[in-house]
This record gives structure tokens, sequence and C-alpha cells, in this order.
């Protein structure tokens, strides 16, 4: 039996010796939950256990052992920075890429303006004049838990100067912290098939495996091309305050996607098979399918 929980993993559930426990950033839920746990959970005769969440706050909670896994897969190396640092991982493999789009809700109102852009119609408005219209209800998720949270506002900056287009950060998302935008990851693709907002950020991966309509941003704000990161990306950054009431200055990341296997794993070995199935041709496959780029980059913490 192929078992999805989406509860949270903990020590308490190490009964099963086959069982595979992967925790990974919430935008791969489709991918994950539906058909690479499940694919690879039936070739190991084993037991699949998924948990989503933004991936900061996924990695702090493997931190402090409130949550126990085999597997962590992280989009950036951020996350993954984390782990390493509390010596819970030695390396992080690239497995797949992607890149920021904005998303939108085909039955919104804003919807046609939207096709128009996606159709590139002449005369149709830029994507960021479209985002600044009156009563649009944009979501994001939580920039102090999850890289898709900064990257929007990463994205958004560049654009800024992109476009040459000084405030457009601000006029679109209103504050960094702004709860009337600011949803968990795990459920801003839901509550915009739900009709609750117009348009949102999204990775082009997660929205792929979503079905759902978007806007392709240009290399210089997308975030996917590592070879723009010095002499582009890397010119913007904002800051945040955490949690503790700290202050960081944060910089952009590559968005590839990383996997370990965490040295307290119920099932390290397990764990090592499930990421050689994500780098294996038919892992590979399954995640082109739902939209993810090849692996970029190298192995961190060589």
């Amino acid at each position: 039996m192929v078992l999805c929980a989406l509860g949270t993993i903990s020590s308490l559930s190490v009964e099963a010796a086959q069982d595979i426990r992967v925790t990974y950033a919430g935008s791969m839920g489709v991918v994950m939950d539906k058909f690479l746990g499940p694919t690879f959970a039936n070739n190991e005769h084993a037991v699949y256990q998924g948990q989503g969440q933004g991936a900061y706050g996924m990695a702090h909670l493997l931190e402090s052992k409130k949550v126990v896994a085999d597997v962590f897969v992280s989009i950036t190396p951020g996350p993954m920075d984390i782990l390493k640092q509390a010596g819970l991982v030695d390396e992080a493999v690239p497995v797949a890429s992607t890149s920021m789009v904005i998303t939108y809700n085909p039955k919104s109102k804003f919807a046609p303006a939207f096709e128009a852009i996606k159709n590139a119609k002449p005369g149709a408005a830029p994507w960021w004049k479209v985002l600044e219209s009156p009563g649009l209800k944009f979501g994001r998720t939580d920039p102090i838990n999850d890289p898709q949270g900064q990257n929007i506002i990463f994205t958004m900056l560049l654009a800024e100067k992109y476009y040459q287009q000084p405030g457009l950060t601000h006029k679109v998302l209103g504050d960094i912290q702004n709860p009337q935008q600011v949803f968990a990851e795990g459920g801003l693709l839901t509550r915009m098939e739900a009709g609750q907002v117009d348009a949102a950020s999204g990775y082009e991966s997660a929205t792929l495996s979503s079905k759902l309509p978007y806007i392709t941003l240009p290399d210089q704000i997308n975030l996917s091309n590592p070879a723009m990161a010095k002499d582009w990306y890397n010119k913007v950054s904002f800051k945040v305050t955490d949690s503790k009431g700290q202050e960081k200055t944060l910089q952009t990341q590559p968005l590839v996607f990383y996997a370990a296997v965490l040295k307290n794993a119920p099932d390290a070995a397990l764990g090592r098979k499930f990421i050689a199935f994500l780098q294996s041709p038919a892992g590979q496959a399954e995640l082109k399918k739902n939209g993810y780029g090849q692996p970029k980059g190298g192995v961190l913490y060589q």
C-alpha cells in the first residue's frame, strides 16, 4: 500500500522499516505526492509518507527534530544551509530547476488582460501594469519561511530595474509582510483556484503541475539563469526581520531544487535510493512531465 501522509512526520512513526519519509518545498506537492512518491514506493515495495511546507519553515522543523525524515528536497540552497550548519546533511545534489512566473485565475475578471499578454496580442498591457489594477487581489507566500515568498520580491525588484519602473515593487506587493497577500505555500494555488485571489506568484513547475495558466517572465527577472547571477540577479536585495526579531539582508539564490539524506534519517539507505530515483531517467522524465527543468549547477558542500 502507498500512503501519502500530509500530516506531521514525527519520530513516533518509525515502526515500518520500509517507510520512506520525504519532506519537500511545498510547491512540489503535486509531483511528489501524486507521481514521484507513489512510483518509488511501488518500485521498492515501500510506504511513502510526504510532507510539504515552505522550505525554510521545513528546514527549521527538521533542525529542531520536531520533524524526522529520510530526505529533504529544498528549493534554493538557503534552506539546505540551515541543515548543513546543524550537522544534519553532508551534501545536497541538484535534482531539478524552475523559474518564477505570474499565474492567474482563468475565471477572474482580470483573466482577459492576462490572456492578451500570454498570447502577445497587439496593444496588450504589460503584465506588471495589470498587477497594479485597482481591485486585483494578488497572492504570495511568506518571505520569512518560504523561498518563493522571497523570490517574488526579488522578481519585482529586478522588474523595477529591467522595465525602469521605480516603486513598482511596493505598488504591487505593498509591505514586505503584507497580511492581505501572504498565504501558506500549500494553499496559495488552491485559494486562487477557489477565486479568492486573481493572480499569484508561482514557480513554473508547480503552476504546470496544477494546470493553471501563467505569464512567463524574461530571464532577467525570473531567477532561472545562473549565468545572470553575478552581474544582474545579485544587484538586488532586501531586509526582513525574522521570528527572533533579528534583521537580516536577503540575497538572490538560483532556483534549483536540491535533495539530501538527513543524517538522523530512520532509513538512510532508502533515502539514498529515493534521491537516486530522482536523478534517474525515469525520475527526471516524471519531473519534466510536471514542468520541472533539468538540474543546474553542482553538488553543495563537496
